[in-house]
């Protein structure tokens, strides 16, 4: 058997199984111990799964940290990472995978959850490939499925590397195409605007009140008209930005005195980043300065935010380019190199020192009810995995 093939049935039984798992963000435990227990089935061994404790680190509660499992491997050639992440977002919950002509959906009216368990079911396909094969004839890899990435990357950003150890190239398996090789990936930085007014009888003496709505519109106004809202432009530096969340007020007959917002900035270039940050945080300080009521007094701004991740960009020539092109070209495709204005848990990886390129594995219309899996690209997707553990092997 050629080091890219792979038994295509088993391969989308897998997807399916584990799809139909639910898993949303901080709850990835059942998902987690599905693929351990088709591991062992596998023939891998209790010493070489473990977890890295990585929920005890990230922003929420969750119940499982990062899978990490190690393939040593006798063969010569560079070690390997393989990682995909095992969450989904929530309007993926109850998922059930059918297969309808050459697209895998939910029957449910639920997003399907390929992203990304497409890329769990496309690297465990690899794994289970590599041991019907003899671990013990090839290089030396190791694949981390990762927890939390759709709310901000936290199980990259938690990831031990310490059980990860050194790593010669990497490949993150996440949405899209087989072809697309996601070689760098914007940086964000995610607002949380608590505002704090007056309140007072909207009817009877509203001029007492300082109401946080007319605070948070005079600012939002203010950004966009200026433009560090939406996409933005400023000069030659470019990026993004969004007030997403909202929510305050009990009743029309109140001004409302709490309002609590999140908001996100995002660019290629950090410090144009952290600029945007800057003018959203001076907006709503300005707005809540000037809005008064009749006694003078003013809202007040309570403004905080973190860094969900850093951008990134490897070179065309970086070793994990050329082994992914090779690989996808091994299967009768032409890769191509993009870089993403979303984040990836690449871009975390890359702070820790393992640059890894993001490969699709055949996902459409991810976050959505109408989730595709074209079964095709996510066969060519676990035979471009295989290649990456199985290449280069000698006979046993």
């Amino acid at each position: 058997m050629s080091d890219h093939e792979v038994n295509a049935d088993e391969a989308l039984d897998r997807f399916m199984q584990i799809t139909a798992i639910p898993g949303r963000s901080g709850d990835e435990a059942k998902v987690a111990g599905t693929i351990v227990e088709l591991l062992k089935q596998a023939g891998v061994q209790d010493s070489q799964i473990e977890f890295d404790g990585a929920e005890k680190r990230t922003r929420i509660d969750g119940n499982c940290g990062n899978l990490i499992v190690t393939l040593p491997g006798n063969g010569e050639g560079p070690r390997t990472l393989l990682s995909a992440h095992m969450d989904t977002v929530p309007i993926c919950v109850g998922s059930q995978p059918v297969v309808e002509g050459t697209q895998v959906r939910s029957s449910e009216p639920t997003g399907l959850g390929a992203d990304d368990r497409a890329g769990c079911a496309a690297i465990l396909t690899a794994i289970i490939e590599r041991c019907r094969r003899g671990d013990e004839h090839f290089p030396p890899a190791v694949v981390s499925f990762l927890i939390q990435e759709e709310i901000g990357l936290e199980g990259a950003r938690h990831l031990d590397v310490n059980k990860i150890g050194k790593v010669d190239r990497a490949f993150n398996f996440d949405g899209g195409t087989v072809e697309k090789l996601t070689s760098g990936a914007i940086g964000g930085e995610r607002m949380t605007i608590d505002l704090t007014g007056i309140p007072a009888h909207a009817g009877v003496a509203p001029e007492q009140g300082v109401s946080t709505i007319v605070i948070a519109s005079r600012a939002i106004a203010d950004l966009h008209e200026r433009g560090w809202l939406g996409r933005v432009v400023q000069g030659e530096q470019t990026g993004s930005a969004n007030v997403g969340v909202i929510q305050g007020g009990e009743a029309t007959n109140v001004i409302t005195p709490n309002l609590h917002l999140k908001a996100e900035a995002r660019s290629h270039d950090s410090a144009f980043r952290q600029q945007i940050v800057s003018e959203i945080r001076q907006a709503f300080e300005k707005a809540a300065a000037a809005v008064q009521n009749e006694a003078g007094e003013c809202g007040q701004c309570k403004f905080e935010s973190h860094v969900d991740y850093e951008s990134f960009a490897l070179p065309e020539d970086h070793p994990s380019i050329v082994t992914a092109k090779a690989a996808i070209a091994k299967i009768g495709r032409q890769a191509f190199c993009e870089v993403s204005n979303g984040g990836v848990d690449a871009n975390w990886l890359f702070r820790h020192g393992i640059e890894a390129v993001t490969l699709g594995c055949g996902q459409r219309n991810i976050h959505t009810a109408d989730e595709r899996l074209e079964i095709a690209d996510y066969i060519d997707a676990c035979r471009v995995a295989t290649s990456m553990i199985t290449d280069g092997a000698t006979d046993g």
